[in-house]
């Protein structure tokens, strides 16, 4: 699907799904390379970027990128997750971002041309619907090429275009770290 140079666009990024993405690609996102590749598919309007954070814990490993996000062009959403102990005694944490970004996007729909949805999650297939029924057109950037496909078939469905995010690694990817 092609972009258009006076189209107003959004980014809509899933942090926790990306994450996991990339990390089954084996790759880390520049996050200031991957704003410059969208400003020159058109007018970037919005960059928001999603995430659930542990408050109480003394370092958490995502406040650096949730800072440097901040102070750098996007548009930083969090709350604080909910740890809690599973029925094997196990320590699990929850974090759902879903309902934020999903109205969020719907919200945004009347301002933009197009949203580019970062994330695989097929809870947002029709909070996409409602968005193309305002008339804006959606790309879901996730992958086909993790085993398993990080893409739910139905979100993949609903979205006017799919791009792979391992085919966007040379123009977002940060470079390996030299030894």
């Amino acid at each position: 699907m092609p972009f258009y140079p006076d189209e107003r666009i959004g980014l809509f990024i899933d942090g926790a799904n990306l994450f996991s993405t990339t990390k089954a690609l084996d790759f880390d996102i520049d996050f200031k390379r991957l704003l410059d590749e969208f400003r020159k598919r058109g007018k970037l309007i919005r960059a928001n970027y999603y995430t659930a954070l542990l408050e109480q814990e003394d370092y958490n490993p995502l406040r650096p990128l949730v800072d440097w996000l901040d102070y750098n062009g996007f548009s930083v959403i969090t709350k604080p997750a909910k740890e809690y102990t599973d029925d094997h005694g196990r320590r699990r944490i929850k974090g759902d971002m879903d309902i934020e970004l999903a109205v969020d996007m719907l919200q945004a729909a009347t301002y933009l041309d197009h949203i580019i949805l970062f994330s695989g999650d097929g809870d947002f297939r029709y909070a996409l619907a409602a968005a193309r029924a305002k008339g804006v057109r959606v790309s879901v950037v996730s992958s086909l090429k993790t085993s398993p496909s990080m893409i739910s078939d139905d979100l993949r469905r609903e979205a006017d275009a799919f791009i792979e995010l391992d085919d966007l690694r040379a123009m977002i990817g940060r470079a390996p770290a030299s030894s």
